[in-house]
């Protein structure tokens, strides 16, 4: 059986976070992820910028690093005093070297099975090392059989478990309590992106119709275009791409719920890529129901051929563009939480409540989606805190929950779960962790 100090199950962003300090920290860090790479809403959920979420962030080294990193080889740009603009691709790439310059293993295609409880303390965790299902009873194939005794999966001893899996996978597999979601869902994205634009001829076009910078932006930096614009359904707002959604629906070119929701973002270490934080799935589907996420992302994929077409047609610079690649995963805003030692509540956040051990600082607003017209929450708030004791089980001493599944209630989790504060979070429990190690010895 081999031992660990911490284990991370799912390499996202807040999973890679706490995985690469738990390394420079000097634990004995395993990383599982059941995909092909690390990164998760960034690189397989193509959700780039990260946004700005204060002057005031703790725990930002991981962040900072990674910054510093993907600028090394071409793939972080600052656009708009936001250094978190970069490329989904070669995250993937600089992921990968961070975690070995910090020593932690990793595993791809890999996930937890089970674990073995002592009172409520995770002694192991046993993890795949087949990708395939196989078993050891006799197989067989056309009508021939074979014993086959390969061992399918081995025993991981760790002191601390860090569950980073979005969707707290592993705490379901140990029965963990979560918070009641009384069917809070946030509707599901796919995002995907558009190369081949001539981004030059599409920011000048969209300077000259919107004078609008808190919704069009546009900067050339080193001589190359980036840009970001957006449009939505809601009513309350002028917004400047409204009579071209508003005629592609006319014409049957769009639904009208593909036009819910429109927002783009240049990409960084591209003259001519487009990413679109759309389309937004306007029905309420459970993103733990393999039926609805199935139904989720067959909407979609339909939705972007038509989003795609309706650029070429409607926007200068699209005349020769193509979709170049379209999300891994969906784009989950919300699904389990966790009920932690603290339930962070949306009170806490609105009034600043400080604790002894924040895991993060934001002022990011309250940003709930919905697939109603005019039904959606952007609420500025003032600075906050997320305690540490948000991002522990209450059913287990050893576990650590990090991510969108953290113990929070429906409008606060929906400043919390972005980016920035992922990445908070994963590196606040890395040195939570390394701080009991070293009170224990």
């Amino acid at each position: 059986m081999q031992k660990y100090d911490v284990l991370v199950i799912g390499g996202g962003t807040s999973g890679c976070a706490a995985a690469y300090t738990a390394g420079k920290l000097g634990l004995k860090t395993l990383l599982i992820e059941k995909g092909i790479h690390l990164g998760g809403a960034i690189t397989s959920g193509l959700v780039v910028p990260v946004m700005k979420s204060g002057e005031n962030q703790i725990n930002t080294e991981f962040y900072q690093k990674l910054i510093s990193e993907l600028k090394i080889i071409g793939g972080q740009i600052t656009y708009q005093d936001n250094p978190g603009w970069f490329n989904p691709e070669l995250a993937k790439i600089v992921l990968d070297k961070m975690m070995n310059d910090a020593n932690v293993d990793i595993r791809f295609n890999s996930y937890a099975k089970s674990a073995k409880i002592i009172s409520s303390y995770i002694n192991h965790v046993e993890v795949n090392t087949n990708i395939l299902s196989v078993s050891n009873d006799t197989i067989y194939t056309n009508n021939n059989y074979q014993e086959n005794s390969e061992t399918l999966s081995e025993y991981i001893e760790a002191k601390y478990v860090v569950d980073a899996t979005g969707n707290c996978e592993f705490s379901k597999l140990i029965n963990c309590e979560f918070l009641e979601n009384k069917n809070e869902f946030q509707p599901m994205s796919l995002r995907f992106i558009m190369s081949g634009i001539d981004r030059k001829a599409f920011g000048d076009w969209l300077l000259q119709i919107d004078s609008d910078r808190d919704v069009t932006t546009v900067e050339v930096i080193d001589g190359v275009t980036h840009l970001s614009t957006a449009y939505t359904w809601d009513l309350g707002r002028d917004w400047a791409l409204a009579p071209y959604f508003n005629d592609a629906v006319a014409k049957n070119i769009l639904k009208d719920t593909d036009r819910n929701y429109f927002q783009v973002f240049s990409v960084a270490g591209t003259v001519d890529s487009v990413a679109f934080n759309c389309p937004r799935i306007a029905e309420n589907l459970d993103p733990n129901s393999t039926l609805d996420t199935t139904k989720a992302l067959i909407t979609a994929r339909e939705s972007i051929l038509r989003l795609s077409e309706f650029c070429k047609k409607y926007f200068p610079g699209f005349e020769n563009a193509y979709i170049s690649n379209i999300a891994d995963s969906l784009g989950v805003r919300v699904s389990n939480r966790i009920r932690g030692k603290y339930i962070y509540s949306i009170d806490d956040l609105r009034s600043g409540k400080k604790f002894d051990n924040p895991a993060l600082i934001s002022n990011y607003p309250v940003d709930v989606h919905s697939k109603d017209k005019n039904a959606s929450t952007l609420e500025q708030t003032g600075e906050y805190q997320l305690p540490i004791e948000s991002l522990m089980s209450n059913d287990y001493d050893n576990l650590f929950v990090v991510g969108r599944g953290i113990s929070a209630d429906y409008l606060a989790q929906g400043a919390l779960r972005v980016q920035g504060s992922c990445f908070s979070m994963g590196e606040a429990v890395a040195k939570y962790i390394k701080s009991q190690i070293n009170n224990a010895c």
